[in-house]
Parts: structure tokens; C-alpha cells; sequence
């Protein structure tokens, strides 16, 4: 029995919710009586219930998020159906702005913002009989040096099988309209004393694989070196995530980023636009010439992993300025572009130009635009096609030399977008197309409208299917490289026996 249960659906089983146990770790007397379970968005919400039941809870805390809303709202209305004597406290950033998009009405308690500190006091107050009046409680801002860490709270199950997010700050110094951390524009740092302390206990219980979700990484230079020199002065192989501002990588943070071995970092480097107008016009910053030095050095000289995102659908960007700024950010560098689509946030600025623009998004999670007055709601269909095929043959690494073959003349956009096009009219879908049967699609496309020659297409996607050890090529594909192996070794040719070794 738990008179406290914490939950929420995560996106999904690999995620863990570092929010919860940020409250767990804080709640002094009662955390002992509390208890952390986690589902994910496919569990079914009925059965979710049942086991938080078992519990047999006193008090239901759900941290809500735009992927979890309605399971959320569902979950709520569900328990005040078959155990209405339980308490209901809601907070996370899809409870924390109102209006609310999705019905949380029946919750008995919004805390809203960090809670900390006010999820305590009103933990405190529901068992001492002492309730609020007031349903909605501004979470108080909590002193980063004096809460608990919640790091104790990764179980041995956590840190085997699932991601352990940590954080060294909170806040963003940065106005970007599209996003919920410009609203909290103090950046607070955790001391980094007592950070190292906890990050070295997580070293020693095993963990080795690190996604740190501060906004601004390589916003205070001391604290981003003292991290690295802690990762590089490990012998052991582990894989660290740091989100950083593309514009600000000052000599001594080069001089470590060079040192990381491959596999051992990713750098996820947000640029979402290249057009400095539409840039100016959410309050991003754009610096060109830091943003290519910087890309071209991270590139060139580091064996960090780059992954760098772009918008569609930002106001003003229409069709050429999108063009634009992949085709640049592509002649920039060779690594993840993720392609991205605008969502309208709850709490965020971006509403502003919904007028002018002729903004109109979704009003279901997670908030999506489905136009504006650039791109019509046809055409934004075309580009949510592109972002996805783009994730599956670019980004999946899959297809590193055949996917160059899509588009020529340094017009990787144009390019794209008519195979993307193409691609969906022989498929009618996005979703759960296998590996081979996408092969074959690049194979036609490649040879029937790009009038590629079709043995050298075939050697190109060999060489790029290959690169995965172990991998069985698809039939059309694996005919070709028997063939090959027979006229050089003609009793030894056998596919299952080809030995290919994995590279980026």
C-alpha cells in the first residue's frame, strides 16, 4: 500500500520522467509513502488504472505533457468514475497553462510550473486536513542548492534497460516563441559540486549512457568544461547528449569536444531556421557566420554525433525560404537534420502571429499547424510526408549514398520533396513500411524517373544496406551480390557468409 501514487504515460519505454522523480526525492516525511509508476502511451489506460489501484492510493499525482494529454484527461475521469474518494493533483506543462486545451476539469488540484516545493506544502496540507481553497497553486521557484537531487530515485531496472535524464540548469536566456523554456528566461545551475557528486554516483551504480536536457549546455563555459573533463577522464565506453546554442563554442571548448571518441557524444544544435527575417520575427537569434564555422568545425574536426533541427511552418517561412534553409544547412554538414513540424505550445508567444499569418493549428495534442498563409493545408500535408520519409531514408543512415542520387544540383529540398511526393503515391502511407520494400522504392525511383544506371544503383545500395553487420539484403539486391561472389569465388559465394564490418 501507497497513500501516494506519482504517475504518468511516457512516450515510451526507454523514457523515464525525471519530473516525478524530482517530486519523490522532495517530499520529506511522506516519501516513503509515495510510489513512482510509469506507463506509456500504448498502455491501455483502463489497465494503467488497475494497477495504480492496487496501490490503493490516497492521492494520484499525473504529470502531464502534450503526448500524454488525453490518456491523461481519460485517466482522470476514469478514477473519479470508480474511485472518487481519491485525490487528484495534476502539473506538468500541458496543466500549467490555461486555458486548458484538453479536459482536466475533474483534477482536484493544478500546481503549476516547478512543484518542488509546492507539491510538498500541498501534500503536507491534504494529510494534516488542512486543504486548500484554491484549486490552482503557482508553483514556487525552488533554490537549485537546496532541493534534493533525484537521482537515488533511477532504480537498478532504470538504469539497465531505460535512459536516465539529468539536468545541471534549468531556464533559457533565449525568446524563442515557439518554446515553453524561453518562458522561464533565468538560467539557474545547479552548484556543480553537488551535480558531480550525483553524476559520479550514477557512473559507479552503471550508468553510461547520459541525456542531459538543459536547454543551454555551452551557455556557461566553466560548468560545460568541467562536465566534459569529467566524461573524458573516463576509460570506459558511455554515449552523453548535450543540446547546445550553434553559435558559441569558445577555444576551450573545442579543444575537449576533439578529444570525445566516436560513439561517445551526440550534439543536438538547434537551428530551426536559416532565413534571418522569419529568425527576428520569433525572437531567435541567427548568427551565419558563427553558425558555419562552428557547424564546419564540429564536422570536421570532432567525432561528436550532430543532430540539428529545422521548423516547417514558421511564420513568413514559406515554400522557397524552407528550400533555402535546408539546402544551405545540408552544404553546411552531412549529419541528422531533423525536419520538424511547428506546434502551437501551450503558454508560448508564438499565438502572436496567428492573424497575420493566418495561423491555424490543430486543436487536439500535439497542437500541430495545419496551415498558415504560405503554405496551404495541402501543401503542409506534402511537408509532413517529407519530414517523415526524410527520418527514414536520410536520417536512418540507411540510405548515406543512395539518397544523394534524389536530387541534383545541390537542390537537395526540390529534390526530395518530388521523390517524397512520388513515394507516397506508391504507397498511400508513412508508417510501417519495412526496410525492404522502402529499398526497393528508392531502387525504382532511383533507376525509372532519375534514370540512374541500374547496375550502379544496385552497387550503391548494397554498399550502403552492407554497412550494418549481419543485415540481409533485400532479394533483388541479394541475387546481384551471389552472382558477384560466384564469378569470383564460385564454390565458396554464399550471402549468410559475406562479412561486413560497421561504419558511419
Amino acid at each position: 500500500m501507497k497513500e501516494i501514487v506519482l504517475t504518468t504515460f511516457n512516450a515510451r519505454y526507454s523514457h523515464t520522467s525525471l519530473a516525478l522523480r524530482c517530486l519523490q526525492a522532495n517530499l520529506k516525511e511522506f516519501e516513503d509513502r509515495s510510489q513512482i509508476v510509469e506507463f506509456i502511451i500504448n498502455s491501455n489506460v483502463t489497465d494503467a488504472l488497475e494497477e495504480i489501484l492496487t496501490y490503493k492510493p490516497k492521492i494520484v499525482a499525473i504529470s502531464t505533457y502534450i503526448w500524454n494529454a488525453t490518456h491523461s484527461s481519460e485517466l482522470i475521469e476514469l478514477l473519479k468514475l470508480v474511485a472518487p474518494e481519491i485525490t487528484i493533483i495534476i502539473g506538468g506543462p500541458e496543466a500549467s497553462h490555461f486555458p486548458h486545451r484538453v479536459d482536466f476539469s475533474k483534477a482536484d488540484y493544478v500546481v503549476q510550473g516547478e512543484g518542488e516545493i509546492s507539491f510538498y506544502e500541498l501534500i503536507k496540507d491534504l494529510f494534516e486536513k488542512n486543504p486548500p481553497k484554491l484549486k490552482i497553486i503557482n508553483g514556487k521557484v525552488p533554490d537549485l542548492k537546496s532541493i534534493k537531487l533525484p537521482y537515488d530515485h533511477y532504480s537498478d531496472e532504470d538504469i539497465k534497460n531505460r535512459h536516465c535524464y539529468i539536468e545541471a540548469s534549468r531556464g533559457c536566456p533565449f525568446s524563442c516563441e515557439f518554446c515553453l523554456s524561453s518562458l522561464d528566461k533565468r538560467v539557474r545551475e545547479i552548484p556543480m559540486e553537488k551535480f558531480m557528486k550525483e553524476l559520479e554516483k550514477l557512473w559507479e551504480r552503471g550508468v553510461r549512457n547520459f541525456k542531459f536536457i538543459d536547454r543551454t549546455f555551452n551557455l556557461s563555459i566553466p560548468n560545460s568544461t568541467a562536465l566534459l573533463d569529467y566524461f573524458l577522464s573516463k576509460n570506459e565506453e558511455y554515449f552523453v547528449h548535450f543540446e547546445v546554442v550553434p553559435d558559441r563554442f569558445p577555444k576551450a571548448l573545442k579543444e575537449r569536444l576533439t578529444k570525445f571518441k566516436p560513439a561517445s557524444l551526440q550534439l543536438e544544435v538547434g537551428i530551426q531556421t536559416l532565413n534571418p527575417k522569419v529568425a527576428a520575427r520569433i525572437n531567435r537569434r541567427l548568427d551565419m557566420e558563427k553558425i558555419s564555422k562552428n557547424l564546419a568545425f564540429l564536422q570536421e574536426e570532432t567525432e561528436a554525433h550532430l543532430h540539428v533541427d529545422l521548423i516547417i511552418g514558421l511564420p513568413g517561412e514559406d515554400l522557397e525560404s524552407l528550400a533555402k534553409s535546408l539546402n544551405k544547412l545540408y552544404s553546411l554538414t552531412q549529419c541528422e537534420i531533423q525536419v520538424g513540424i511547428l506546434k502551437k505550445l501551450s503558454g508560448t508567444t508564438i499565438s502572436r502571429h496567428d492573424e497575420e499569418f493566418e495561423m491555424v493549428y490543430s486543436n487536439k495534442p500535439p497542437y500541430e499547424i495545419l496551415k498558415n498563409k504560405d503554405l496551404s493545408f495541402q501543401k503542409m500535408q506534402e511537408l509532413k510526408r517529407f519530414a517523415r520519409f526524410w527520418d527514414l531514408v536520410f536520417n536512418s543512415g540507411n540510405f548515406k549514398l543512395s539518397c544523394k542520387h534524389l536530387w541534383r544540383d545541390g537542390k537537395v529540398f526540390e529534390g526530395f520533396l518530388n521523390f517524397s511526393n512520388w513515394l507516397f503515391l506508391q504507397t498511400q502511407s508513412t508508417w510501417q513500411i519495412s526496410l525492404e520494400r522502402l529499398a526497393g522504392y528508392i531502387f525504382t525511383y532511383l533507376c525509372e524517373v532519375m534514370n540512374e544506371d541500374k547496375e550502379f544503383v544496385k552497387k550503391i545500395m548494397i554498399e550502403d544496406l552492407m554497412i550494418i553487420r549481419g543485415r540481409k539484403l533485400p532479394l533483388f539486391l541479394r541475387d546481384e551480390v551471389v552472382e558477384s561472389e560466384k564469378r569470383k569465388e564460385p564454390k565458396k559465394a554464399n550471402i549468410r557468409q559475406l562479412k561486413h564490418s560497421k561504419s558511419d
